[in-house]
């Protein structure tokens, strides 16, 4: 599955905003990059220290040094202003779309995993009863034993506690995953479901190797 032009859009976007950072913020970059150990030290630091993931923290990385001039500096700029112009929505208006501080994890037999699920069939079957709630688990439960079904849940990591807001459900289909994102519906049109959808590409192409994802509900 390609990403959608918006999302294209928003990933330069996050990459150019990243880089306009680490310049303005160059020395304390540079000390984080020579006092790490490795490669994957230094992007997760940089990350931390800019607020942003580790694909716009791999692109600081690679910032060569004919970029850091004044004349480089005010392209990226031009640049930042000419993609927000294109956006349909910045992430101001939906701030957790860029993925920092997110993850996804498999779904448990936690209390907190199950409540959310409750809250998820109450809203897309209308009906949250624990037989039926029961019943959907561990049918999907079982398709997940049988490596059909992969069940992801959506944390936001920003708080002191990770905070669980949706789910990435992954659907063996012939050659085909069927991918549905849900996301709770106090925390909608924050960008939750953009992140979502990122991560769950990665992580369901991972365990359906040389399938082709198919997004069936909109993030």
């Amino acid at each position: 599955m390609t990403t959608t032009n918006h999302d294209q859009v928003l990933d330069r976007r996050e990459i150019a905003a990243a880089l306009l950072r680490a310049l303005e913020r160059r020395h304390e970059v540079l000390d984080a990059i020579v006092e790490s150990n490795d490669r994957s030290e230094a992007v997760a630091t940089i990350a931390q220290l800019l607020d942003t993931n580790e694909l716009c923290a791999e692109a600081v990385l690679n910032l060569p040094f004919r970029r850091l001039t004044k004349a480089e500096r005010k392209k990226i700029r031009e640049e930042l202003e000419d993609l927000d112009a294109v956006l349909t929505w910045t992430p101001a208006e939906r701030p957790y779309a860029t993925g920092a501080h997110f993850r996804l994890r498999p779904f448990t037999h936690s209390d907190e995993d199950r409540s959310l699920f409750a809250e998820r069939c109450a809203e897309t079957l209308g009906d949250n009863s624990d037989p039926k709630v029961d019943a959907e688990r561990e049918a999907g439960e079982s398709r997940i034993d049988d490596e059909a079904a992969v069940w992801l849940v959506a944390e936001d990591l920003s708080g002191a506690e990770p905070k669980s807001v949706g789910f990435a459900f992954g659907e063996l289909n012939g050659n085909e995953v069927d991918v549905a994102i849900w996301v709770r519906s106090d925390l909608r049109k924050q960008g939750y479901g953009t992140a979502t959808l990122k991560q769950a590409r990665t992580e369901l192409a991972a365990y359906f190797p040389g399938s082709t994802l198919i997004v069936r509900t909109p993030a």
